[in-house]
This record gives structure tokens, C-alpha cells and sequence, in this order.
């Protein structure tokens, strides 16, 4: 493991400071289990008393936090954005040699950039196209047409349909199946009729897909998603579904077909999109929420059905007060019979 002074560290991550200089670092490490010569992180006050408490040299904080410590500080702006900085030196990915395993299978009329790496029991299609640096690490399947742009990366057991196009490090885990048939059906004579699905899927620069997601390829047209968006694992993305920039898409979500998400929308876990819908710009949609119809730019929805989340908060506290208002009819109700009872 690389070895960084914690000044080398304070340059590199824009902080400076506080204690020893030349304090030599070897890891990383949370509070409750880093040892003598790791660094730690704190990004609030409970963290920031953790680390105190542990046996790491040093600690990553943000700048906010004027205290007066025993351990060396790195003093960051932000202790969550370096903590994400400072990992990869730490940790830094594996590196993989240009060249071809003997057990790939790749047509005679692929381009392959001399840089790109091809994992055993790989296959590459007619015409298809990997730029430099691309890396299928091992029994990944990479359909006729497809174009894997500079530096992209196929984790293991990777399927690419046909036509497939993959931006710049864009980066796609295992298990994951990219351009399959769209769920398109029509019923004739009592019987269900493919519709074919003749489009494909577009992921743009810098998209991360996490392992065992399904992204349909459009029934005609593109299936497209945006650049800089983060794709959790367990995703379901149907045909025509377009999904904007630097958006968040959490675990076990599902997008029907031809819905429209902006850009930098939020979709918890287990979110349920309908089709044909409209999402719009930096919209927040909590978990297990079902979404039924177009949320307009900026706005928070929660429930199911959803609902803007000040409409769905009074529901549930009005829901909650339930009991407590079926006794006090019920009481009315007695004292009301009782009151006829005693006329009679």
C-alpha cells in the first residue's frame, strides 16, 4: 500500500495542516477500526469524537471544526468530498495490460484500440468498436455495432445487445444487460403480438451502472442516459426511457416505458415509475414511493400513489389520528343512543 505524508495529502486535497507535517500515513480506515499510522475522517461531531477516541494518526476533518486535538488534522473544505478524493490513493484500481486473452472470441472486422484489454472468454462482435483504454475483464459479451468509448470498463459477465453505444468512462458491473428486447406487446385474436424492438441504448460520459441492472432498448429510437448518472444495482429501465444528467438512481427502481427524467433528479430505493410520464429537473422521489403522473421541476413526492411530500405528510398524520377519532365517534355514537334511549 502507498505510503503519503499527510502535507502531500493536505496539497493534494486542497486542505492544510494541523499537527506534524511529515506524519507518514499507510491506510485508511474508519474510527472503530484504524490503527497507528491510518487515516480516519469526520464530517460532524459524533465522527469527530470517534476518531479522538482511535487509535489513527491522523484525521481528515472539515475545516469548520476549529478544535484543539491530540492527532494530526487534515483540514478540508469538505470532509466527505476528500474522503472520496483521498480513497483511490489509497486504494488505487487495478490496472489491466493491453492485449487479448487467448480464449477471447473477437470478429476480424472489430476495431480494437492496441491499448484495450479483452479478459478471457470475452466475446466482440462484427464492427464493433473499442476505443483506448477499454477494459472487459472476463466472459463479458459485446454485441455487433457497439461502441465502447475511451477508457470505459466492463466488469465481469457483462452483455451488451447489439448497437449498444457506451460513452467515455462509462463504467458497467457485473451481472448487468444493456439493450435486451423492450417489453412491447400488443394483443390480436387473444393473443399477445411482439411488438420488435429495433432501437438501442445510449449511456453517455461517465455514467456508472451498478451489477445486475437492465436497461431495454428502445422500441425505435434510443433508450438514452444522461451524462454523469449513477445507477444503483437491481434497476429495471424499460424502452424509450431517457434519463438526464447526473442523475441518482437507487437500488430496485423501476422506470416504465418512454418516461422522461431531467437532469439531476433523486430516485430512492425501490421507487415505481409509470410510463409515458414527465419528471422533471432536480426532482426527489422518496423510496418505495409509485409514481402515477408528471412531477413538475424542483418538487419533492412521496406514497403511493405519490404526492407532493407536504400533501403526503398531512395524509399520514391525519391517517394516524385515525384511531383516535373512530373512539370518539364511537363514543358519540353510544352517548347519542343512549340520550334516544332515555327520551323514549
Amino acid at each position: 500500500m502507498p505510503i503519503f505524508t499527510a502535507a502531500h495529502l493536505a496539497e493534494r486535497l486542497g486542505g492544510q495542516v494541523v499537527g506534524d507535517p511529515d506524519l507518514e500515513l499507510h491506510g485508511f480506515a474508519p474510527a472503530d477500526s484504524a490503527k497507528a499510522g491510518e487515516l480516519t475522517f469526520a464530517e460532524n461531531e459524533s465522527y469527530l469524537a470517534r476518531a479522538e477516541h482511535s487509535a489513527a494518526s491522523a484525521v481528515l476533518v472539515d475545516g469548520d471544526y476549529d478544535t484543539v486535538s491530540r492527532k494530526t488534522q487534515i483540514r478540508v473544505p469538505n470532509a466527505r468530498t476528500a474522503f472520496a478524493q483521498v480513497l483511490p490513493l489509497f486504494f488505487p484500481e487495478p490496472t489491466f495490460p493491453p492485449g487479448q486473452h487467448p480464449s477471447a472470441i473477437i470478429a476480424e472486422s472489430a476495431k480494437i484500440d492496441p491499448t484495450a484489454h479483452i479478459g478471457p472468454g470475452c466475446v466482440v462482435g462484427e464492427r464493433a468498436r473499442l476505443g483506448p483504454g477499454v477494459v472487459l475483464q472476463g466472459q463479458d459479451f459485446v454485441g455487433d455495432d457497439c461502441v465502447l468509448g475511451e477508457n470505459s470498463r466492463l466488469f465481469p459477465q457483462v452483455t451488451l445487445y447489439p448497437r449498444s453505444i457506451l460513452g467515455r468512462r462509462v463504467r458497467v458491473h457485473a451481472g448487468t444487460v444493456i439493450g435486451a428486447d423492450g417489453f412491447g406487446y400488443v394483443l390480436d385474436q387473444g393473443q399477445h403480438r411482439k411488438v420488435p424492438q429495433v432501437g438501442q441504448v445510449v449511456l453517455h460520459d461517465d455514467v456508472e451502472i451498478g451489477a445486475n441492472v437492465t436497461i431495454d432498448r428502445a422500441a425505435l429510437g434510443s433508450t438514452v442516459i444522461g451524462k454523469g448518472t449513477k445507477i444503483d444495482n437491481l434497476v429495471q429501465i424499460a424502452h424509450n426511457v431517457s434519463i438526464g444528467e447526473h442523475c441518482i438512481v437507487v437500488a430496485q427502481v423501476g422506470i416504465a416505458g418512454s418516461t422522461k427524467i431531467g437532469n439531476y433528479a433523486t430516485i430512492a430505493g425501490q421507487v415505481g415509475i409509470a410510463g409515458h410520464l414527465r419528471i422533471g429537473d432536480r426532482v426527489m422521489i422518496a423510496a418505495q414511493s409509485g409514481v402515477m403522473n408528471h412531477i413538475p421541476e424542483g418538487q419533492k413526492w412521496m406514497g403511493t400513489p405519490a404526492a407532493p411530500d407536504r400533501v403526503m405528510k398531512r395524509q399520514w398524520l391525519a391517517a394516524e389520528r385515525l384511531p383516535e377519532l373512530l373512539r370518539r365517534v364511537g363514543d358519540l355514537e353510544k352517548q347519542l343512543s343512549d340520550l334516544k334511549g332515555g327520551s323514549t
